[in-house]
């Protein structure tokens, strides 16, 4: 039999095993037997191969990472409910000058690595056994790396769940990352500690990441939306939203999706969260995604989608407020395709659609078009730990502010290169942080694209 059905029926065996062992014990006790069998859940949710493997490893990170199994294959018993213990993400990842991962120790059969596709990256996720849930979370975001890719190594090493005092040097806040331009890797760490016990500091560490070395190879990092819309009437656009955190990214394509039966023949999702724009030697933009799955609020969704995507769908703490779930929503094809950009719009969602406000405005100018996106306004909508109105540096804590200097001189030419050749570029108001919009405002924003896309073709 080959490994993977080895693997599956082990898993599928065990789950039998113990369900029959638990209705034996239930008709000794009861004397009874029911007359209706109810497939309880037993066994696992989750089930992993991981293996020692070779793989060219800095000798400096040798005595740190070796023996520490890589994951080859996942199975999945969905639908997998986690209660992590937080249900927010606070702050930003941290650029330090020292490196995280020096001098620690561990014991690698408490870790296992999950070796992640990220984009045209592959980053080792390490990640302490406290948090497996965490970790095999990850199945639904990132595709796990070949082997051809293993072999080669990674671009960046991330480790989840490090002893908290050895990370007490970088203050309060120590989810940190290194430059090691010694061994050319990016590093990073975070301590094992309940407050980091949420998804999202996995995610958008592995995304800080990715970010960081796209802007090394000259390439701008976006955080928002792409998506390829076609239109029943035959028009078609690849459209690129960009905004910070529940600014209505994935609220709109959510709304795409509500509408795809008046108006759609097709939606692609390029890009959930996270992307990268690539000027080509013409002076076109070109736009990249990094993750084949979402992490979306549940209140965000129409009533009823979560549960049919019942079928692949992880769930973290859906009994509280900022509920998520994850589900894939693409395919890595699509996510490094790499599709020629129509339309650059920025989600601005705290500003009311009047005469002198309409939905979606066409920039002027590049100049114009760099303050809208540098200044990145935001209402927050209590994903993370801020409040109120906010600035970010071009939405995006996740990089580029780490790298202002060097994203700049992305920025501008993304930007002249966007007006010369013709993309339109505006801003979406979609209304997201204004009580009594956070499903209208979307909506509304959904169809006026819809509009725009047929009016300009």
């Amino acid at each position: 039999m080959r490994p993977y059905r080895t693997f599956n029926s082990t898993v599928e065996n065990l789950g039998h095993l113990i369900r029959a062992l638990y209705r034996y014990v239930c008709e000794n006790i009861t004397g009874d037997h029911p007359t209706v069998y109810r497939q309880v859940a037993a066994g696992c949710n989750v089930g992993l191969i991981a293996v020692e493997m070779n793989w060219p490893c800095p000798q400096a990170y040798a005595p740190l990472l070796s023996g520490i199994p890589i994951i080859r294959q996942l199975l999945l018993n969905p639908p997998l409910i986690l209660r992590p213990s937080m249900n927010k993400r606070t702050g930003e990842f941290q650029r330090v000058t020292a490196n995280p991962l020096k001098g620690l120790s561990v014991e690698p059969s408490e870790w296992f690595c999950y070796p992640a596709q990220v984009g045209p990256l592959v980053i080792f996720a390490y990640i302490y056994q406290k948090f497996i849930g965490l970790g095999c979370t990850m199945c639904n975001l990132f595709e796990l790396a070949t082997d051809d890719q293993i072999a080669k190594g990674p671009d960046a090493i991330f480790m989840f769940g490090v002893p908290p005092s050895s990370m007490e040097r970088f203050g309060d806040l120590p989810t940190v990352f290194f430059d090691d331009q010694t061994n050319g890797i990016l590093t990073a760490a975070i301590p094992g500690e309940e407050r980091f016990g949420y998804f999202g500091y996995v995610k958008k560490m592995m995304l800080t990441l990715h970010n960081v070395v796209m802007i090394k190879r000259g390439r701008m990092p976006f955080h928002g939306a792409m998506v390829r819309i076609e239109l029943k009437s035959g028009k078609s656009a690849d459209v690129l939203l960009l905004g910070d955190t529940a600014t209505g990214k994935g609220e709109s394509i959510e709304a795409f999706r509500v509408l795809g039966n008046e108006h759609l023949r097709q939606l692609t999702i390029i890009a959930d969260d996270m992307g990268t724009i690539e000027v080509t030697v013409d002076g076109r933009l070109r736009g990249f995604g990094t993750e084949i799955g979402a992490f979306i609020r549940l209140d965000d969704l129409q009533h009823g989608y979560a549960f049919n995507q019942i079928d692949r769908a992880i769930f973290h703490n859906p009994h509280k407020t900022n509920a998520r779930v994850i589900v894939p929503v693409t395919t890595l094809a699509e996510v490094l395709r790499g599709y020629p950009i129509d339309f650059l719009l920025y989600a601005n969602n705290y500003e009311h659609v009047d005469g002198t406000r309409p939905i979606i405005e066409r920039l002027r100018s590049a100049d114009e078009a760099l303050e809208v996106f540098r200044s990145g306004k935001a209402m927050s909508k209590g994903t993370t730990t801020s409040s109120g109105l906010t600035e970010t540096y071009f939405a995006n804590i996740f990089g580029p502010a780490q790298y202002q200097e060097e994203h700049d001189v992305l920025a501008a030419k993304v930007f002249m290169a966007a007006f010369d050749s013709g993309v339109f570029v505006g801003q979406m108001r979609t209304r997201l942080g204004i009580d009594g919009f956070e499903a209208k405002g979307p909506e509304e924003a959904a169809k006026a694209l819809f509009d725009l896309i047929s009016e300009c073709q």
